[in-house]
């Protein structure tokens, strides 16, 4: 497995953060779709500014280092046994190392009170649900569309028809004890 630390969002990282986690997931789109399309937050970026500031000022929010260079970042939220992973994203030249794994494998560590994690993603990032599904034992528990919106999330609807008209993936975790790594 990769080496890897989680060291927390330095306010002097926050901009460079917010661009690398932009970048990463505008790679996963291009990667799929090979053009720009209608898949965007904001004008050019498939995750706004805005939700990835959210996701930072609600959570916690780490860099991913290897060999004490940034390579990635991940957002997360715990509330008492349950526990959300809010964003993760590696570098694109760093894909395929093991990178993605090992950081999550230091979020299961450091927080060890997490029974149950979620997280969701849209359905054209194959990569990630290869991700979740089969390196780090999450399930497919949900499917939200236009037809089936994400009731935490008011809005849901109306993002579903334009955003991710292809629906979102909402996965689980659910953690044994002993399952840690």
């Amino acid at each position: 497995m990769a080496k890897v630390s989680l060291v927390p969002l330095r306010p002097d990282d926050r901009e460079r953060f917010i661009r690398d986690n932009q970048e990463a997931f505008n790679y996963g789109a291009l990667e799929e779709f090979g053009r720009r399309d209608d898949h965007f937050e904001e004008d050019g970026e498939i995750i706004s500014r805005e939700t990835i500031e959210a996701s930072i000022d609600g959570g916690e929010a780490y860099r991913i280092l290897q060999d004490g260079r940034p390579v990635g970042g991940v957002v997360i939220k715990v509330d008492g046994d349950r526990g959300d992973l809010d964003l993760l994203f590696v570098s694109p030249g760093a894909h395929s190392r093991g990178i993605g794994y090992a950081a999550w494998c230091a979020v299961e560590r450091l927080h060890p009170e997490v029974t149950v994690w979620e997280t969701v993603t849209p359905c054209f990032e194959k990569r990630n649900i290869h991700f979740y599904v089969n390196r780090c034992g999450f399930h497919i528990v949900e499917f939200y569309n236009s037809h089936h919106p994400d009731p935490n999330d008011p809005d849901a609807g109306e993002a579903m028809d334009d955003q991710f008209p292809e629906g979102m993936f909402r996965f689980e975790k659910v953690i044994k004890q002993g399952d840690g790594k």
